[in-house]
């Protein structure tokens, strides 16, 4: 790697970002770690992250389509509020249009855990899954994609406003990792392109 320019893009350490409200119920676990999917719309995963730029932090909120990996809805803001978990599912709703049993999973942060976005999910017939009390492996799957936009695209970049950050995480979600980044688990192929050969969905989204 020395001899051909190349450096690796190594971990960061795990930093913690949501905090649970005591107050506010929680949902069973149930995914129990088995990230599997038979089909499109059967379990989604999300979870949020932070990213540093000169202006303050900028949160990302995801959904993930667990049966592809595809990131089927995001929302990005300057406050981390419930606000930002509802757009970010409600972009997965519209895009995705989901019409049979369907779960969502997410940690037991009190934006997901608040009684609007509780509401949101029984509105649309969505059934709610939580992991377990401080356990990052429950959610492992978005964990990773995290792991990765970080150390292939947002840690060689240095933001001096949010939205050049927006504009940066847009191009890696819709135009790299969705569309392009090959991905082990479905063949190495991208999301976009796996759904499109085994379930004809990508047509019905674009």
């Amino acid at each position: 790697m020395r001899i051909a320019g190349l450096r690796g893009c190594p971990k960061r350490r795990f930093r913690v970002t949501t905090q649970r409200d005591p107050s506010h119920p929680v949902a069973e676990n149930l995914l129990d770690q088995d990230f599997t999917a038979e089909a499109p719309n059967q379990r989604w995963a999300a979870d949020i992250t932070y990213i540093s730029t000169n202006q303050g932090w900028l949160y990302l909120a995801v959904v993930m389509d667990l049966y592809s990996r595809r990131i089927v809805g995001w929302s990005m803001s300057r406050w981390i509020n419930r606000h930002l978990v509802i757009d970010a599912l409600n972009m997965a709703i519209g895009a995705r249009r989901p019409e049979a049993e369907l779960i969502h999973h997410s940690d037991r942060g009190s934006q997901y855990t608040s009684d609007d976005f509780r509401d949101e999910l029984l509105k649309h017939g969505i059934e709610c899954s939580m992991s377990a009390r401080g356990n990052c492996y429950d959610n492992a799957v978005v964990e990773s994609f995290f792991g990765l936009m970080k150390r292939e695209w947002v840690n060689r970049a240095r933001y001096r406003t949010r939205a050049e950050a927006r504009a940066d995480i847009f191009e890696y979600i819709e135009c790299f990792y969705n569309c392009k980044r090959r991905h082990g688990y479905i063949g190495n192929i991208s999301p976009v392109e796996f759904e499109k050969r085994t379930s004809g969905l990508y047509e019905t989204v674009h």
